[in-house]
């Protein structure tokens, strides 16, 4: 009986945080398609123009925005929606867990990269990315521990 009830804690404590990357993700949906606006924006924006060290508009509107013509704002809100996705409509297959690590540490692997444009190669800093980063790299820690307690059951 008290096995069955620990078990039952430790599924209820994996929900709930599948639940928080699941907010997480949304989270990031926000911040990247704000990301995506600032993009395609034709005029200057003052949103987050912060003196000479944080300005999103040169961040967004450098050739680093895009990859292959593809906006990186846009490939973040599809990967946030894709983890979304895992940790809400697939949260009770076996193999979503491993997936979602990889998927957030890819992700993870990425904006640690684009952080490294900004800071060494633009010389600038973005709120929204640097928001970003924290968003994913919170989900990637707790996906991390999601999978560790699903192996070790």
């Amino acid at each position: 009986m008290l096995a069955a009830v620990s078990q039952m804690m430790q599924r209820d404590l994996t929900q709930r945080l599948m639940s928080l990357v699941a907010i997480l993700a949304v989270c990031g949906i926000v911040v990247s398609s704000t990301s995506l606006q600032h993009h395609y924006a034709k005029s200057k924006t003052a949103y987050c123009d912060i003196g000479e060290t944080f300005n999103c508009d040169i961040v967004n509107r450098s050739e680093y925005s895009s990859i292959l013509g593809i906006p990186v704002a846009l490939i973040g809100m599809l990967g946030y929606a894709a983890l979304a996705g895992l940790a809400t409509l697939y949260r009770e297959r076996r193999e979503t867990p491993a997936i979602l690590f990889a998927g957030a540490a890819a992700g993870l692997a990425f904006a640690l990269y684009l952080t490294y444009i900004e800071g060494h190669v633009l010389g600038v800093w973005c709120i929204l990315c640097l928001s970003s980063l924290a968003l994913i790299a919170t989900m990637t820690i707790l996906s991390g521990l999601i999978w560790w307690r699903g192996r070790n059951r």
